[in-house]
């Protein structure tokens, strides 16, 4: 299958969990991959060494420095098509002694990054005609208890996504935000352990369910566009 064979695309987080799977299908399906990830040895093992359709990008999107070397990296692009933000961070902790230092590090890493990516490699969407991947969260719609900082964040991460897709429409670029519930990750794994919840994956969303929807949103004709897609397990966990 070669839906998206001569494509490129740009996948942050793409070393675990939703981020490789996407990364891994676009692959699968012809596209070449410029994979973001905090190292290179874990983008390595979950995607395979650098080749001809995978460029390894290494980058702490927690850090200003490193963004601003991926995004002038970025910046010397010639076009891009897809673009997908996956990359996230959590940290629970109830309102009276929730960490400022967490705050701004989810800030950092799931709204200001993503901002600045995408400015950076605006023209070259435009170039393609390109799409924008928001995965965003179940927490970017409501705000539970533990974690004010963390939904904080994913609502601003969906009013850049609304702002941005009014400015692009007209450019043909196409944006997506897909807000996901529990998941089968490591950062669900951890959130789970927070709660006293037991371990069981098989109940939750696959990474591999999130990717399919992605793509298949993704693959939709030019005359038809899909902007937003919620997602839920089928199993629902008890309060």
């Amino acid at each position: 299958m070669s839906t998206f064979a001569g494509q490129i695309a740009l996948v942050t987080g793409a070393s675990s969990g939703i981020g490789r799977q996407v990364a891994l299908q676009l692959m699968q399906r012809g596209a070449c991959i410029w994979a973001v990830g905090r190292r290179r040895s874990r983008l390595e093992n979950a995607l395979g060494c650098e080749h001809a359709h995978l460029r390894i990008l290494e980058a702490d999107l927690a850090s200003n420095d490193g963004l601003v070397e991926l995004t002038a990296a970025l910046g010397r692009q010639d076009g891009l098509d897809i673009l997908v933000h996956s990359a996230g961070r959590i940290h629970l902790g109830r309102f009276e002694n929730a960490s400022l230092d967490h705050f701004d590090e989810q800030y950092h890493v799931n709204l200001r990054a993503p901002f600045a990516i995408t400015q950076g490699v605006l023209p070259a969407l435009r170039r393609r005609r390109g799409q924008v991947v928001f995965v965003n969260s179940s927490g970017g719609l409501r705000v539970a208890a533990e974690a004010a900082q963390y939904s904080a964040t994913k609502f601003g991460l969906r009013a850049i996504a609304d702002g941005l897709r009014d400015e692009v429409n007209r450019d043909g670029i196409r944006v997506l935000t897909i807000f996901v519930g529990r998941t089968a990750t490591e950062m669900q794994a951890a959130i789970m352990a927070h709660e006293g919840r037991a371990w069981e994956p098989t109940k939750l969303l696959q990474p591999s369910d999130v990717a399919e929807s992605v793509l298949a949103a993704l693959a939709m004709p030019r005359s038809a566009e899909v902007y937003e897609i919620s997602l839920r397990p089928m199993v629902k966990l008890e309060s």
